[in-house]
């Protein structure tokens, strides 16, 4: 049979996360690739109980299709925690999506043309790449230091680039460099997009995981002229196999988006969204944040300290904040995904950093995540990594 697909088929390819997750999925190997919550923290018992009151409360209701925006109860709960951000919000700007991944996908539905630029930090974060290749963006990447995205640079890229779509922007432990934007550069950032008339698609999922420093108002907190695309997500901080995430915009951007998730799914799982709701409204979600805060910063510190024993000491990495994961930066000479080979052989691995550049591919760098295996697993992963890497440093120097 002559193949039939679209051409867009020729721009989508597997996430190598998800690739990876395959292998990692045998219980001997330490895995530090995906991007998973910690799942002995999941509240399953309060999700027991709030289940349980769902059904009796309105189980027909929450068993029925529903309507496009989502349940009103969980937007309105929404509102409450955006506030503490710094969002002011209505509820006609919020829209319930299947987790923020689906918000991501519909935003390149909504706004992308063929070869349309978009201008994203370098690296960013892989999932969002695939998404917006699959309709034949353009990236224009724009360098990083540990304050997050340079100004100075996307200023340049936007002169250089004044048709670009959109910026698209990690601020709160970035992924993948756990980096955090700082505040008179998310000021800034409004500045330059309001000065050269561009969107800019803000992505925090992470943002509710600070486990050191200070809280800083989001990006869209400086929003002047409703250009700032809010999406989020309880994922990372809830339950992720409930993919409930939602899009907090300008209401003539909602009513496009509606359009867009009515041709993909309809709505959002109804039970799920009225389940999450009955947990807000019955529990303290900010005990329960509390707690996976506390873990996820001694996970974070162990990794760290084994970084500092193990690694050699000619690397660089970051020291996030919050979130889930460590950026480190090898020597030139060194290829992470021939190290990532290696470090299989020993039952232990990461994702290479080279997918997270839509252009430059720099593949001295790798990803770590830290939430999803308990400090002794660290600490053996990592010293199995220190030991591969300063065997391949030594083949280097012969």
């Amino acid at each position: 049979m002559k193949n039939k697909f679209a051409e867009r088929t020729h721009f989508v390819k597997p996430s190598e996360t998800r690739e990876i997750l395959k292998i990692t999925a045998r219980p001997e190997v330490i895995s530090f690739a995906g991007g998973l919550p910690a799942p002995e923290l999941f509240p399953v018992e309060a999700v027991k109980d709030v289940c349980n009151k769902v059904l009796n409360e309105e189980g027909a209701a929450s068993l029925q299709y529903s309507t496009t925006e989502g349940d009103i109860a969980l937007r309105e709960m929404i509102l409450q925690r955006m506030k503490g951000i710094g969002i002011s919000a209505a509820i006609g700007n919020v829209l319930i999506t299947s987790g923020s991944q689906q918000a991501i996908d519909l935003t390149g539905k909504l706004f992308i043309n063929a070869e349309d630029i978009i201008i994203c930090e370098s690296p960013t974060y892989l999932a969002a790449i695939n998404v917006f290749e699959s309709y034949n963006a353009t990236f224009v990447e724009v360098a990083m230091d540990d304050d997050g995205m340079v100004m100075e640079e996307l200023e340049k890229k936007l002169q250089a680039y004044p048709d670009a779509k959109f910026i698209y922007t990690i601020p709160d432990f970035q992924n993948p460099t756990g980096r955090t934007l700082k505040l008179e550069r998310r000021k800034k950032m409004v500045e330059l997009a309001n000065q050269y008339d561009v969107l800019i698609v803000e992505d925090n999922p992470y943002g509710a995981i600070r486990f050191a420093g200070e809280t800083i108002p989001s990006v869209k907190h400086f929003d002047t002229d409703n250009r700032v695309i809010y999406i989020s997500s309880f994922s990372k901080i809830f339950a992720p196999g409930l993919r409930l995430g939602w899009i907090c915009a300008d209401e003539t951007f909602i009513e496009k988006y509606v359009s867009f998730k009515q041709t993909a799914d309809l709505h959002t799982d109804s039970f799920a969204q009225r389940m999450t709701a009955k947990y807000l409204k019955h529990y303290d979600m900010e005990k329960h944040l509390n707690r996976i805060k506390a873990v996820y910063k001694e996970r974070c510190t162990a990794m760290l300290s084994c970084i500092e024993q193990f690694f050699p000491k000619n690397i660089k990495y970051s020291t996030p904040e919050g979130g889930l994961f460590i950026w480190v930066e090898l020597p030139e000479s060194v290829d992470s995904e021939k190290l990532l080979v290696e470090c299989l052989e020993s039952n232990v691995a990461f994702v290479s950093g080279a997918s997270f550049f839509p252009n430059s591919r720099k593949k001295n760098t790798l990803r770590l995540n830290y939430s999803n295996m308990p400090v002794d697993r660290i600490n053996e992963g990592m010293k199995r990594i220190g030991e591969v890497l300063n065997r391949e440093l030594k083949r280097e120097i012969r």
